[in-house]
């Protein structure tokens, strides 16, 4: 028996040695693997190929595509792994145009600027040229000298509440409304602070406070097709709705759906 046991260990050398040769062979190609690994990142790292490749914006109309990136700092020659997004977002954010900004690293070279810009809904006139007022109430230094057709001029106003409370409103009223305004004035009373009148592009003049402008100004077209469109005048939405005629004293009582519906 004890002959057996010694030939059985005999037996066994052979695939002992060949299982530690197994085992160090794969220590050697997990070891030469992470040598040429470590190789290729260090390479690519040296390399142009680590380069941003490509930068795309979107949601861009005020600025070009080129100004933003200049604004971010991107070059050809950046690295993809020191691109610092915060620092980049923070960049963008500074221009009052842009309401949000996101950055997406599109690897291996790309990257994606992400815009959203605060609308233009309204416009102050400045000698020749024009200053944009934008969703947030904000109104720019910078001029432009041609106004889009659509846009309503705002006379009077100066940057506080009492614009945002204006620009609230020209942002909740149908754009068939909002079209149909050539000018909006300041115009405050003693009893009404908030007073503002308001000139149509079809001739009428509108009398309105800023407290119920976004609620009363979506009947504005029910209103006029009530009207004889030849003979022109003030539509006063202070306290219900009543029409004057320029050349007339008296005052016409109108219906809006408001009223209809009580």
């Amino acid at each position: 028996m004890d002959k057996g046991k010694v030939v059985s260990i005999e037996d066994r050398i052979p695939k002992l040695k060949q299982q530690r040769r197994k085992r160090a062979n794969k220590r050697l190609i997990f070891l030469l693997l992470l040598f040429f690994s470590l190789i290729v990142c260090v390479v690519y790292f040296q390399s142009p190929l680590s380069h941003v490749k490509a930068i795309k914006v979107s949601g861009n109309r005020i600025y070009t595509e080129e100004e933003l990136i200049k604004i971010t700092g991107l070059t050809k020659d950046t690295n993809m792994w020191n691109i610092n997004q915060e620092e980049i977002t923070s960049k963008l954010k500074k221009l009052p145009e842009l309401k949000d900004v996101k950055i997406d690293i599109q690897l291996p070279n790309t990257i994606n600027i992400h815009t959203e810009e605060w609308q233009r809904m309204a416009y102050i006139a400045k000698e020749a040229k024009f200053q944009p007022v934008l969703g947030n109430g904000e109104i720019l230094e910078k001029t432009v000298s041609e106004l889009p057709v659509n846009a309503p001029i705002l006379v009077g106003f100066t940057k506080g509440d009492v614009i945002r409370e204006m620009i609230t409103g020209l942002e909740s009223i149908p754009e068939e409304v909002l079209n149909s305004i050539s000018e909006i004035h300041y115009s405050p009373k003693d009893t009404d602070k908030y007073h503002i009148t308001l000139f149509m592009n079809d001739g009428f003049e509108v009398s309105a406070s800023l407290r119920s402008f976004s609620e009363k100004m979506p009947h504005y077209p029910s209103i006029v097709s009530q009207l004889d469109p030849s003979k022109k005048g003030i539509i006063d939405l202070e306290v219900g709705s009543f029409f004057k005629a320029y050349e007339t004293e008296g005052e016409e009582g109108l219906e809006n759906e408001n009223e209809s519906e009580g």
